[in-house]
């Protein structure tokens, strides 16, 4: 027997050989299960199991004559098994066989994505923790805000990560899904407790109930998770992009020695990797919309959903696979520029410290819409060039008359930060959780 996988890649899980060794293994666990029901010898079994084997050039040959794949297969591994052959697909549909082996695959697939995912999720705990105290200015529109660190921008990202494993977790226990129950789904030719049998073998849990097909809601959910996924690494290479723009630099993705940009433009350092996420995400947010449309089919089955799946999932699966891979490398090798974060911070003279200045010009006993016209006034001068936020604040006779002349207390972005604490306890726990202490 050849072994069902030769690479760890998530490319192996859906080569033309995997997908007929899975099918094999699903037509192989029917045979043991209608043997352990008294059906078929088990010595007869044995020697299926013992002699069944294919090569994929002759399951095309046949096909090509055919124009049936199921029917190939079948014919190929009779050649092979010789009499015992006869209990081989006895009493099945195509889509037994079909389906439940696709569960196998769907299943693999998504063990390598959830060991990615993890491995991404936990690089994202450590790096919000190693920058809890790297001070930047926080944006809201764009535009600055009040300051932020970039371990919290980092920990929002981390915790909708979590949420992702706990969507791909369920995804994965809704698409390993099994059904041997015939051309309707009414166990017309065999036992009910085939299926069961057979899919305890397999690892897999029975449809309750199905058509000819296992229902494709299930298969939507999977492709809807990992159009989710992909929005959340898009979400966070559309960061990247934007903090490395020539005015921002505050971040940067890695770029090695001897990598050129442009060939135009030899200063260029672009962030290919990040634009490269952003647009690999349209790919699966559209085959999530397939996956959708799949549902719906004819009575008890149709073929309009087959086509397309033999592109939508092996492709989904393996571009995600990938997008976590290159998303886990960009963050790892990413330069976070803290002097140019708190450059940035400190444009205007302080201005995102407006808010702190109001508030305190209320507490002092200001009207807040008086309070408001004094700072705002300050802040549009600011932002028009004509001085820093501090100093046209202290050249308003009413600022210093309400809060004295020190103001130093109200521009010290760590009165902002004094609560994030709460949040990278979270981010502790989580890590531990990832790290199974």
């Amino acid at each position: 027997m050849i072994e069902r996988y030769t690479l760890p890649e998530i490319g192996a899980v859906w080569t033309e050989e995997s997908k007929y060794r899975a099918w094999l293994k699903v037509e192989l666990a029917v045979c043991r299960a209608r043997a352990k029901l008294g059906e078929i010898p088990p010595d007869e079994v044995e020697e299926l199991a013992d002699k069944a084997d294919f090569t994929v050039e002759r399951i095309h040959e046949i096909e090509a004559e055919t124009n049936h794949d199921v029917i190939a297969f079948v014919s190929t591994v009779a050649e092979y098994a010789g009499d015992a052959s006869r209990h081989f697909h006895f009493g099945l549909t195509s889509s037994d066989v079909l389906d439940t082996a696709g569960a196998l695959q769907l299943r693999d697939a998504l063990d390598l994505i959830l060991d990615e995912a993890k491995a991404l999720t936990l690089t994202l705990a450590e790096m919000s923790l190693a920058h809890r105290d790297t001070v930047m200015v926080g944006r809201t529109h764009g535009v600055h805000a009040e300051p932020t660190t970039f371990g919290h921008k980092v920990s929002v990202w981390t915790f909708e990560m979590e949420r992702n494993l706990e969507r791909l977790t369920h995804a994965k226990e809704v698409a390993a899904v099994g059904k041997i129950s015939g051309a309707v789904g009414t166990y017309a030719n065999v036992d009910p407790k085939v299926e069961t049998l057979t899919c305890e073998e397999l690892g897999l849990s029975s449809a309750p109930a199905s058509t000819q097909v296992v229902q494709r809601d299930r298969h939507a959910e999977v492709l809807a998770a990992l159009a989710i996924l992909a929005s959340t690494m898009e979400k966070i290479a559309l960061e990247v992009r934007g903090a490395q723009r020539t005015e921002v630099r505050e971040l940067a993705e890695p770029f090695g020695r001897g990598q050129k940009g442009s060939s135009a433009m030899p200063h260029k350092k672009n962030p290919i990797l990040a634009e490269r996420l952003c647009g690999m995400a349209r790919i699966l947010r559209a085959n999530a919309s397939v996956g959708f449309e799949n549902n719906a089919l004819w009575q008890e089955r149709d073929i309009s959903h087959s086509s397309a799946e033999r592109v939508v999932l092996p492709d989904s699966t393996i571009l995600a696979f990938y997008m976590l891979h290159t998303t886990t490398r960009l963050m790892r090798g990413l330069q976070v520029h803290e002097d140019r974060m708190r450059e940035n911070l400190d444009l205007g003279g302080g201005i995102v410290f407006s808010g702190r200045v109001l508030l305190a010009l209320v507490e002092a006993g200001m009207s807040r819409d008086d309070a408001y016209k004094v700072v705002q006034d300050a802040a549009m001068r600011a932002w028009n060039g004509e001085g820093g936020f501090r100093e046209l604040l202290e050249q308003n006779e009413k600022v210093p008359e309400r809060l004295g002349g020190d103001l130093d207390a109200l521009f010290d972005p760590m009165y902002a930060l004094r609560n994030l604490s709460v949040v990278f306890e979270r981010v502790e726990e989580l890590k531990g959780r990832l790290a199974g202490v």
